[in-house]
């Protein structure tokens, strides 16, 4: 995927001080368990302990009401247990939502991501293509940083862009361990300020992400691995996984507060903070 490379005026101009991420949609885990094999971070032999899970994201919904964040709750089905990972359900800009098209193991989730949208005042869009939602496409001020080649079909960039009204920064990870973009980046400051693993994305990514004139926190694999980039910030708390130490310090020293939370449970089906929570005020 052939992407225009903004200039920093353009990426950041307008959208520096706005603010999102904070109000979310997010799904119990009360019926998380691991019934197939969709990322290499899942094991049906290896079970999240049930009472654990619902612990460790009842701690995620606290920290985010604790940020002043609203959460909103979409039902959970009993025959879908990733519906706790309600990033991948869509892309919402403003009043508008692109859904996910999700691998066959999780396509009966969408019905009920799409009942609530349409039940809450969001025009939603289809597509044919493989999409793997917000998982893969960050909302970053006027830019959607998105993924392809993996789960995310690069056709749908196009749908992206005219939907939704995003300039689309197409990207490109190294390997499944990285199945979803959200593994592999974190927008800190939407229009101003990126957290990245530089062994995620290949090296045409990573030329188009150093080139858009945005500030870039590099971060370890070794915490890359253990899901630190998959976080919400919303420009002035960060809800990240613990066993990160020196990405949270370096977010501390710009100023931004920090929240670290276990995800022990979740990571079991190869999600943490990031995935549980789909945003719902990126701004038109």
């Amino acid at each position: 995927m052939t992407s225009t490379v903004p200039t920093a005026s353009a990426s950041a101009s307008g959208s520096a001080e706005q603010l999102s991420h904070r109000r979310l949609l997010m799904c119990s885990a009360k019926y998380f368990r691991i019934d197939y094999e969709i990322n290499p971070y899942m094991h049906t032999d290896v079970q999240p302990d049930p009472a654990a899970a619902v612990a460790e994201h009842d701690r995620i919904v606290a920290a985010h009401l604790a940020a002043g964040r609203t959460v909103e709750f979409v039902e959970a089905d009993p025959m879908c247990p990733d519906m706790t990972y309600t990033a991948n359900a869509a892309v919402v800009r403003g009043d508008r939502a692109v859904l996910a098209t999700l691998p066959p193991e999780r396509a009966p989730e969408t019905p009920h991501y799409r009942a609530w949208l349409e039940a809450n005042g969001f025009d939603v869009t289809d597509t044919p293509y493989a999409f793997s939602g917000q998982g893969d496409a960050l909302a970053c001020g006027d830019l959607l940083l998105a993924a392809h080649g993996r789960r995310t079909d690069a056709r749908v960039h196009r749908v992206l862009a005219r939907h939704l009204g995003y300039e689309v920064v197409g990207l490109r990870t190294t390997s499944a361990r990285w199945y979803d973009l959200d593994l592999a980046v974190a927008v800190i400051r939407p229009g101003r300020t990126l957290a990245y693993n530089p062994e995620a994305l290949d090296q045409p990514s990573l030329r188009t992400l150093r080139g858009l004139g945005l500030e870039l926190i590099p971060v370890r694999p070794a915490e890359a691995a253990r899901f630190a980039l998959n976080l919400v910030s919303d420009g002035r708390t960060v809800t990240m996984t613990a066993g990160a130490p020196h990405l949270a310090a370096d977010l501390r020293a710009q100023g931004l507060a920090v929240v670290e939370l276990d995800t022990t449970e979740l990571r079991k089906g190869g999600g943490g903070i990031r995935c549980t929570a789909l945003t719902l005020d990126n701004p038109a």
